[in-house]
């Protein structure tokens, strides 16, 4: 390939707010936020996370090819900018795909997927070639869903088994009857699995056994991820040693700010603390944990931050390549938000999501709809 023909010399950054469906995220009563990071100078948890802007990446090379990419919700403006200004110039080819000259931080990811798109782009091959190739063609995916009373919650498992779905994964906290709503799972939508995300919330091992005795005598718990606070390594082994019920760590490596990082799958490892993974990452990143969970012979999920169909493209490519990617991930995108910014939408036929055709991520960014969600736009030229 003719190096100045790759040589990077635009990008532009719309930000974007894309809201979720009425009733998506919460339940008429229940509004409990789900974004961890603190924003705008609000605490954690005091933000939901649609009310937050989004950044999508047209970067363009010399040569007219568009790599397309999209931030996690919050980017940092000003570091967004100083990374671009650092990019602007420099030959895609010069750009080692597995360590990329940009700082750890949030907003890696974002510039990662366009430049991986736009290198797949030009070699004329899918992205998941990029990563080793596509393991399957299609990925397993699971319902979702936000706090809801027991009542609702069956009312939701409902409609998601009518669509096709074999599994939902919901949120709970100390607050939530995470028993009677599983019972309720069980009448209203018989078979569906429920994968539990406490966040964290059940703060200790007595919380989580007075409810762990209770989903197993319900019997459609399969999964309990995050159930404590993740440096309770041993309270971790304990749990797993009192229950049947697989329990996951989440490795969600855009919370670099907390501290996340691949070697947390290792440490999982070694403490025999976990049954299996809830991962997201960047490309490189998440192929180091793919590599780590399926070489430990661990079962794991692609997690995600409800987001676009760029990233969301993104994920199923990862996921397609990912050995180790046996339960349901959470590609809920057109489940929550009111647009997925796409030209043309990717293939759900639940409980999957088909691995997208053609070249790079094999989506096209809609500009009208990105016109019509957009709060500002930002070019580095």
């Amino acid at each position: 390939m003719d190096h100045r023909g790759k040589v990077i010399t635009r990008f532009t950054f719309d930000e974007v707010i894309v809201p979720a469906k009425p009733g998506a995220v919460s339940a008429a009563n229940i509004n409990k936020p789900l974004h961890m990071l603190v924003s705008k100078g609000r605490a954690g948890w005091t933000v939901q996370f649609d009310e937050l802007s989004k950044l999508m990446l047209r970067m363009e090379l010399a040569d007219g090819t568009v790599g397309l990419g999209e931030f996690y919700r919050d980017a940092n403006l000003e570091r967004v900018r100083q990374i671009a200004g650092g990019l602007l110039g420099q030959s895609l080819l010069d750009l080692p795909l597995q360590a990329l000259p940009i700082p750890l931080c949030r907003e890696y990811d974002g510039f990662e997927c366009a430049i991986w798109d736009a290198f797949a782009k030009s070699a004329d091959v899918p992205l998941h070639a990029l990563l080793g190739g596509a393991v399957r063609d299609k990925v397993y995916i699971g319902g979702w869903s936000s706090h809801r009373g027991a009542e609702e919650m069956g009312q939701v498992a409902r409609k998601f088994q009518e669509q096709g779905y074999d599994s939902i994964k919901i949120k709970s906290d100390l607050e939530d009857d995470v028993v009677g709503i599983c019972a309720e799972i069980a009448r209203c939508a018989p078979g569906i699995k429920v994968m539990i995300d406490p966040n964290q919330r059940w703060e200790n091992v007595a919380a989580t056994k007075l409810r762990l005795r209770g989903l197993e005598a319900v019997g459609n718990c399969v999964v309990l991820e995050d159930p404590i606070p993740r440096w309770m390594w041993q309270d971790y082994v304990e749990l797993r040693r009192m229950t049947s019920i697989p329990i996951v760590l989440h490795i969600s490596l855009p919370y670099v700010e907390m501290g996340q990082r691949p070697h947390d799958a290792i440490n999982a490892i070694q403490h025999n603390s976990v049954d299996g993974f809830n991962f997201n990452a960047g490309l490189a990143k998440y192929r180091q944990l793919d590599a780590i969970a399926s070489t430990a012979n661990l079962f794991s999920w692609h997690g995600s931050e409800a987001d676009l169909g760029i990233l969301e493209a993104m994920y199923v490519h990862q996921a397609a390549a990912a050995q180790s990617c046996v339960w349901p991930s959470d590609i809920v995108g057109p489940i929550i938000r009111s647009s997925d910014l796409l030209v043309e939408s990717l293939r759900f036929e639940p409980p999957f999501v088909h691995l997208p055709m053609g070249p790079g991520l094999g989506v096209e960014l809609s500009l009208d709809a990105v016109e019509k969600h957009r709060i500002a736009q930002h070019i580095v030229a």
